[in-house]
This record gives C-alpha cells, sequence and structure tokens, in this order.
C-alpha cells in the first residue's frame, strides 16, 4: 500500500466541487491522498482522530478547506507538526472573506499556510512544492509544468 502524501479535509460535502481542483492537482503530479468531510465545530473528535490516522499512513501535508468561521484549518494545524495548507471557501453573506480572515489569522506558534478564497488549485500545488523538497522527480514535474504554463501564454499571442 502506497503511504499517504496528502490529507484533505473539507467541512462540508457543498466544498467539494472547489476541492476537486486540489484532488486534480494531485491527480496530475501522481502524489497519494484522501479527502475526507470533518467539521472543526461539529465533528472535533472525528477530525482529531483523523489527523491522527492521517499520521499514521505517513501524512506529509494537510489542506483543510472551509467556510464562514473556517476554523479547520487552524484545529488541524493544533493537533499535528506537519503543514497545513488553509482554503478558504466563499459562502454565507460575506462571500469568503470571514474564512479568509480566520483562516490566515493564526496566533503565534500556529502557522498555516492560507491560499486565495477558492483557491484548491494553489493549495494542491504548494502541497506538491512541499513534498517536492525531498523529490528531484517531483521537483522536475513542477519546473515542467511552469515551462508549460508559460508557452501556453506565449501561444496566445
Amino acid at each position: 500500500m502506497e503511504p499517504l502524501n496528502v490529507l484533505i479535509l473539507m467541512g462540508s460535502k457543498s466544498d467539494r466541487p472547489i476541492m476537486q481542483k486540489a484532488e486534480a492537482v494531485l491527480d496530475e503530479f501522481g502524489v497519494s491522498y484522501k479527502t475526507l468531510i470533518r467539521s472543526a465545530h461539529r465533528t472535533p473528535e472525528a477530525t482529531e482522530q483523523a489527523v491522527r490516522d492521517a499520521e499514521a499512513a505517513g501524512c506529509k501535508v494537510f489542506i483543510c478547506a472551509a467556510g464562514m468561521a473556517a476554523h479547520l484549518a487552524g484545529v488541524v494545524c493544533s493537533k499535528t507538526v506537519k503543514p497545513v495548507i488553509g482554503v478558504p471557501i466563499a459562502s454565507g453573506p460575506l462571500q469568503g472573506e470571514d474564512a479568509l480572515h480566520s483562516t490566515v489569522m493564526m496566533p503565534p506558534g500556529l502557522p498555516v499556510a492560507t491560499v486565495g478564497i477558492n483557491g484548491a488549485r494553489n493549495a494542491g500545488l504548494l502541497a506538491v512544492q512541499m513534498l517536492a523538497q525531498n523529490d528531484e522527480a517531483l521537483t522536475q514535474l513542477l519546473k515542467d509544468d511552469r515551462i508549460a504554463q508559460a508557452e501556453a501564454i506565449l501561444s496566445e499571442a
């Protein structure tokens, strides 16, 4: 069984369409992951157990998505020393502004890397970059992806 590299947690099933973009990036780069729905407020024990189980399976990076109060990334960060990437989801009357602020404004000593509102693709890429620190093949794939992005822009001219 291949070890788990990334655990994606989302606050509710309504976040899935956004988070599929992170899954697509991880698939593209051949990175193993698992996706679960967990709530910082409604399932705190299950969230903590998911973190413990993921770490036991070798998880190296956590991606957490939530809207409104958006405490999921912070809760996960409090339970692990592995990198946590927060994805604020546009929902509720503030359309993600509240989620952005509560994800990015962590207390000292508990850092959460935060991408833009609905920025699941960038969260996936950041997770790949973190994993590539010790993986030359993954580093090369990232370099190739950057070249492909540049060529796509240049071909539009």
